[in-house]
């Protein structure tokens, strides 16, 4: 059988290099097309299609797995560096590349920090071509690339790479790099036109890529969290045209499913519950598995009392018509921002001598929950836990929340004397001390004027890197930070003039990250404090205009006075900013809010000691992997570190890392994503770690496992970034020597 199987590779390769021959003579042909013959040239080496990486994630079923068995615990070790593209460009451009991307007859596609499309030779990493997207409108949301969506018609010989820029959902030959004129308007379509309020407040991009299911192209979305922002429905686009094939509301009209756990003008008024993670796909049933986000705005539901079903939610949706199969809302009226971060996996485990089904879904919190594929039905018990505290006025919160018995939560759950970091005395004593000023509780915890800890904090838990899922092992592999934040919320009157102030601007636009005290966070986000001793009027109104770092720009967003009031108030206050007393820590006002109040988060931090480090003990970041069949964790390790903590001379004290796993059948798993700049590979049966390779900047993304002309590889993205760590914009490839 091996020896036919390699005749049939032999065979593959010979037709394909007589593809190639044809395909370069077509381009000497029309006067030499380099890029043509350099397309031509790579994909002579395809592999077979199995082992490329022609879906986000590996495949349709988000399993973040390879079946490329040429690296293994007995050669990982030799593993060096391949080839290196520099992504910059023309421009110079820097920072994060969060993209996995896609190999497909033997040519690598990715993205670059300004989201520049390229194609390389996913041999060499030579550039066959390169597209730079036209400018659209300015976006109010970041718009990070995670990915594409590569499409082919095999009777035409259509070859399309699908992504989104701005509120633009773009086609791209991916032969050539040029615009599909024939779709939408030139080659883009606008995934907001006929959403409501998808044209105010910069309201909706995608970060994500969609699922082709058949001739329909799914696209998750992200939109503006606020007040007023658009709603996340999920809709199919006809993936030659553009037009609109259907749509899910996640926020229902009277009288359809769900619409009960709204007010009734929630579908006239209410944004969000939208799927910014991605999606799963299982062919074989035309089922599309979709999980969504909290409700609009975040941290406070005043507005929409109700359990706000879809929102929280996994949705098993018919692929070709958007109808509802099932349904299982994971946090009901979320007043803590814990959307579900990654796509479910799709993945069959065994049980009693059965194999079944399944899907599983990690959350924010650190819980898997796993269900049958076709019904729905948990396959682990899930229990009721109590909320607990008391709600803020106008909040009517849910009063208990689902959790899943088993598995039991990657995450630490709670920060208290018994959790809190003993890295230094003195830095135990300084988080005890603040311990004691503040709300912690155990999960779902409320929100209130107090400062509250979130444990595991906002970002999760799991987070959007996905997790990988290996069907020999039966285990799923989460990347998974272990961090505390802090929440507290101010209160503001819904007051015309109020809401026009720079002060209610602040906090509406500004204050979630720079927080109530204008401080930053320490890591990514700088402090205001001062601003106005550091940069003049101008200079301060084009960075609120324009955006800088990871910050986004309000130009599309604000309009021309509302940004002078947020500069102007930011500028008046050249010291620490003074919110209200509730905001500060001191004593909640006297009189509740009026009925015409609301509440907003004044602030979005990490909990840290003073030397900047968690404010928990180690690890603060881990690789795990999970018996889903079983329910229990099979073995957990630390995962990268912070540079601090590798300054101070200690090491393997895990840290915060952005970027998933890929399992492989060469019984290894392969993650970057830690602020250390590091790929590794752990044992995927053990944890053992077999390698690590430094990178030029820290890998923030997903990597992906493929063969090109015989040889494995593993490349990554490496823009740095997050965390504050440098900015790169390189993509780097691991190979074994030849």
């Amino acid at each position: 059988m091996a020896e036919s199987g390699e005749r049939g590779g032999r065979a593959r390769v010979v037709a394909a290099a007589a593809f190639a021959a044809l395909l370069a003579a077509a381009a000497c042909a029309r006067g030499g097309d380099a890029d043509l013959a350099a397309l031509a040239r790579a994909r002579a080496k395809a592999a077979p299609a199995a082992r490329e990486w022609r879906t986000y994630l590996g495949d349709a079923a988000s399993r973040q797995w390879s079946p490329v068995d040429a690296i293994h615990a007995g050669n990982v070790a030799e593993l060096e560096v391949a080839w290196r593209y520099d992504a910059r460009g023309p421009d110079g451009e820097l920072g994060e590349i969060q993209c996995n991307p896609l190999v497909v007859k033997g040519v690598l596609y990715g993205t670059s920090p300004s989201l520049r499309l390229f194609a390389l030779d996913a041999e060499t990493g030579a550039e066959i071509w390169s597209y730079r997207p036209r400018a659209g409108a300015r976006s109010f949301l970041p718009n990070r690339n995670r990915g594409l969506v590569y499409w082919e018609d095999a009777r035409s010989g259509d070859e399309r790479l699908f992504y989104v820029v701005n509120q633009y959902l773009l086609a791209v030959d991916a032969r050539t790099g040029r615009a599909v004129e024939s779709f939408g308007d030139g080659g883009r379509i606008d995934i907001g036109e006929g959403l409501p309020r998808a044209d105010r407040a910069g309201a909706i991009t995608s970060n994500t890529p969609g699922v082709v299911f058949e001739d329909a192209l799914i696209v998750p979305t992200r939109v503006n969290e606020l007040a007023g922002a658009a709603p996340g429905h999920v809709r199919a686009f006809d993936v030659r045209t553009g037009a609109l094939r259907w749509t899910f509301e996640t926020i229902p009209r009277p009288g359809a499913p769900g619409a009960d756990t709204w007010p009734d003008d929630a579908w006239k008024e209410i944004g969000g519950a939208n799927s910014w993670a991605g999606m799963a796909l299982d062919v074989e049933r035309g089922l599309v598995f979709v999980p969504t986000g909290s409700a609009a705005f975040d941290y406070y539901g005043g507005d929409r009392a109700g359990d706000n079903l879809f929102a929280n939610s996994l949705l098993a949706l018919d692929a070709r018509t958007g109808e509802r199969r099932w349904h299982y809302q994971i946090v009901r009226h979320d007043l803590w921002d814990r959307d579900l971060p990654q796509p479910p996996n799709l993945v069959t485990i065994e049980r009693d001598g059965a194999r079944i089904d399944a899907v599983s879904q990690v959350t924010k919190s650190g819980h898997v929950f796993v269900f049958d594929r076709e019904t729905g039905a948990p396959l682990h018990p899930i229990e009721e836990v109590a909320v607990r505290g008391e709600p803020l006025p106008g909040e009517a919160p849910a009063r208990t929340q689902p959790l899943p018995v088993r598995p039991p939560p990657l995450a630490r759950q709670v920060l208290d004397a018994s959790t809190a970091t003993d890295r230094t005395e003195a830095a135990r004593a300084a988080v005890l001390r603040r311990l004691d000023e503040v709300e912690s509780g155990p999960p779902f915890t409320l929100p209130s004027r107090r400062p509250t800890v979130l444990m595991p904090g906002l970002d999760g838990g799991a987070e959007w890197g996905g997790a990988a899922f290996d069907d020999e092992t039966g285990l799923l592999y989460v990347n998974v930070n272990d961090v505390p934040y802090l929440l507290q919320m101010t209160d503001f009157e819904r007051e015309v003039g109020a809401r026009n102030s720079g002060e209610m601007l602040y906090f509406l636009y500004c204050g979630g990250c720079h927080g109530a005290d204008r401080a930053g966070d320490g890591y990514g986000t700088p402090s205001l404090v001062g601003v106005g001793e550091r940069l003049g009027y101008f200079a301060t109104h084009r960075v609120v205009r324009d955006g800088r770092g990871r910050m986004p720009g309000f130009g599309a967003s604000l309009p021309w006075w509302q940004r002078a009031l947020i500069v102007g108030h930011v500028r008046r206050a050249g010291g620490a900013a003074t919110p209200p007393a509730s905001a500060a820590g001191g004593a909640p006002p006297a009189a509740a809010p009026s009925s015409r109040g609301y509440f907003a988060n004044g602030g979005w931090h990490r909990f840290s000691d003073p030397d900047g480090f968690p404010a928990i003990r180690p690890p603060w970041g881990t690789l795990a992997a999970v018996d889903l069949a079983r329910g229990e964790i099979a073995w957990q390790v630390p995962l990268g570190d912070y540079p601090a903590t590798l300054a101070a001379g200690r090491s393997g004290l895990g840290a915060e890392s952005y970027g998933g796993p890929v399992a492989t059948a060469g019984g290894l798993v392969f993650i970057a994503a830690t602020p250390d700049a590091k790929l590794r590979a752990f044992d995927k049966w053990t944890g053992e770690l077999r390698f690590e390779a430094d990178l030029p900047a820290a890998g923030y993304a997903t990597p992906a496992v493929y063969e090109v002309a015989g040889r494995p590889f593993v490349a990554v993205a490496a823009g740095g970034g997050k965390l504050g760590t440098p900015k790169g914009a390189s993509w780097v490839a691991f190979s074994l020597p030849r």
